[in-house]
C-alpha cells in the first residue's frame, strides 16, 4: 500500500470515527438528560457499580482478539479469524459464569442486595458479545469506519429508546437492564451484515491460536491493570460516598472523559491501523510521519478541555436540575486532569504498533497506584473535593511512564508536548481572568 493511499484512508477513518464520535456523543448526552429526569440519581450510581465489574471481567480475560485480527499478517485469513471468534465464544460464556460466582460476595461487599441480581442480568451482555463476527475488526484493519459509524449509531439508538420508554412507563433500575439487553442483540445481528456474505463458524487452528496467545498476554495484563487503574477511582468512591453521590460523579466523569474518549477512538482505529503498515521504516522517520498530525489532533482536543475546564460548571447547571449541582465544580477539574492522558492517546498507538505494550502497562499499573493512594489521602484530609482532586492528578504518571517508553523507542515528543500545554495553560488563565472580570467566578469555586 503506497503513503498516498494509507494517508487517504487514515484521513477517511479520521473523519469517520470524529463523526461516529460526535453523533453518538450527543445522543448520549441528550439521552442522559431525559433519563435524570425519570430516574433517581441512585439508580446511576448502582449501574456504575454494576458496570465497573462486568466491564472488569471483559478486562481481565482480554488475549487480544480484536488487536489480533487488526495487527496480525493473517488477519483476513479465514482460519484465523475463525479460530479467535471461537475463543470469544467460549470466553463469552466463562465470562456470564463469573459474573454469577461473584455477584453473592460483591452484594455483601457493597451491602446492597440488588447487585445480587443485578450481576448476573447485566452480565448477559458477555454472551451477546462472545457471539458477534469478527467483521468490525477486518473494518477496522482496513480502515474502513463508516459501516462500523452505522452499527454503533443503531445500536446506541435503540439502546437510548428502549431504556427511555421504559422508564418513562416504568422508572426502575430495569429500564437500563433492559436497554443493554436488546441494543446487544442488534449489535450482534448487525455485526453479520457489515461485509456482504460474512459469517463465522467454529474452528480451530493451533497457528492461528497461539499467535493470539501470544500477544494476548500482553494485552491481558495490560487489560487488567487498565480496568484497575480506569476504574479504581469508582471502587474506592463506591465504598466512600453515596450511591448518589457516585451517580453524580459519573455524570461528571463521563462529560470530562469526551476529549479522552475521541483521542482513544482515532488512536485504535486510525492511529493504529495505520502505524502498523508502517512499522517497518525506520523510527526518526515513523516519528516524522506521525507528529505533524499529531499537533493538529491535539490543538483540535485541547479545544474541548479549554470549554469544559473554563466552563464546565455553566454547562452542567443549564443542563441539569439542582439534584445535579455538585457535578458543577467535579467536571473542570476532572476535565483539566484529562490532559495528559490525552497526549499519550494522540500516541501511545505507535508503541502497540511496534509490538512494545510493556510502557503502557507499566503506565496503568503507575495510575492504579496514584489513583488508590491519591483518594484515600485526599478523601482522609479533604473529604469528597480532596479525592475529586486526586482522580485528576493520577494521570500525571502514566503520561511519564508513556514519554519514556516513547523516548526510548525513538518516537518522543516531549518538545511537542510541552509546545501545545503551554497554549492550554495561557488561554486558560485568560479564561479565568474573562470570567471574573464578567463576575461568573471560577469554575471550581463550588467543591467548597
Amino acid at each position: 500500500m503506497s503513503t498516498l493511499t494509507l494517508k487517504k484512508l487514515a484521513v477517511r477513518g479520521a473523519f469517520w470515527t470524529v463523526a461516529n464520535y460526535g453523533t453518538s456523543q450527543i445522543l448520549r448526552f441528550g439521552g442522559n438528560l431525559l433519563l435524570t429526569r425519570l430516574l433517581y440519581p441512585e439508580f446511576f450510581g448502582l449501574m456504575a457499580l454494576v458496570n465497573i465489574f462486568v466491564i472488569g471481567l471483559k478486562l481481565f480475560s482480554d488475549v487480544g482478539i480484536g488487536l489480533s485480527i487488526v495487527q496480525n499478517k493473517r488477519g483476513e485469513e479465514p482460519a484465523f479469524v475463525n479460530t479467535a471468534w471461537t475463543i470469544q465464544v467460549i470466553r463469552g460464556f466463562l465470562l456470564w459464569g463469573l459474573c454469577l460466582l461473584i455477584a453473592y460476595p460483591i452484594s455483601l461487599l457493597y451491602d446492597n442486595a440488588q447487585l445480587l441480581w443485578l450481576l448476573p442480568m447485566v452480565g448477559v451482555s458477555t454472551i451477546l458479545d462472545g457471539f458477534s463476527a469478527m467483521a468490525p475488526f477486518q473494518l477496522e484493519r482496513r480502515l474502513d469506519l463508516s459501516k462500523l459509524m452505522f452499527l454503533e449509531l443503531t445500536t446506541q439508538m435503540i439502546h437510548l429508546i428502549v431504556m427511555i420508554v421504559w422508564a418513562y412507563l416504568s422508572p426502575t433500575i430495569l429500564a437500563i437492564v433492559v436497554g443493554g439487553w436488546v441494543s446487544g442483540i442488534v449489535r450482534m445481528v448487525l455485526t453479520y451484515r457489515l461485509i456482504p456474505g460474512y459469517r463465522n463458524y467454529f474452528k480451530w487452528d493451533k497457528t492461528a491460536a497461539s499467535e493470539i496467545f501470544a500477544i494476548g498476554r500482553w494485552v491481558f495484563l495490560s487489560t487488567a491493570l487498565t480496568f484497575l487503574a480506569e476504574q479504581a477511582d469508582r471502587l474506592l468512591l463506591g465504598r466512600l460516598l453515596s450511591l448518589e453521590l457516585l451517580g453524580i460523579y459519573g455524570i461528571a466523569l463521563m462529560m470530562g472523559d469526551v476529549p479522552r474518549q475521541i483521542a482513544m477512538a482515532l488512536g485504535h482505529r486510525v492511529i493504529l491501523p495505520a502505524a502498523s503498515k508502517l512499522v517497518d521504516l525506520p523510527r526518526a522517520e515513523l516519528r516524522r510521519k506521525i507528529l505533524p498530525h499529531r499537533l493538529k489532533l491535539l490543538l483540535l482536543l485541547m479545544l474541548g478541555i479549554l470549554i469544559l475546564a473554563g466552563g464546565g460548571d455553566l454547562i452542567v447547571n443549564f443542563l441539569y436540575d439542582e439534584r445535579y449541582a455538585a457535578a458543577a465544580w467535579m467536571l473542570p477539574i476532572l476535565a483539566l486532569g484529562m490532559w495528559p492522558r490525552l497526549l499519550c492517546a494522540t500516541i501511545e498507538a505507535s508503541l502497540y504498533a511496534i509490538g512494545k505494550m510493556q510502557y503502557t502497562t507499566f503506565a496503568n499499573f503507575c495510575r492504579l497506584i496514584s489513583t488508590t493512594v491519591g483518594i484515600s489521602i485526599g478523601f482522609y484530609f479533604f473529604q469528597v473535593p480532596g479525592a475529586i482532586v486526586a482522580v485528576s492528578l493520577n494521570d500525571f504518571f502514566y503520561y511519564i511512564s508513556v514519554s519514556f517508553g516513547l523516548h526510548r523507542e525513538g518516537l518522543g515528543c516531549l518538545r511537542q508536548d510541552a509546545q501545545v500545554t503551554s497554549y492550554l495553560v495561557g488561554i486558560l488563565l485568560l479564561m479565568m481572568f474573562v470570567r471574573m472580570r464578567l463576575g461568573l467566578g471560577l469554575p471550581f469555586e463550588g467543591m467548597f
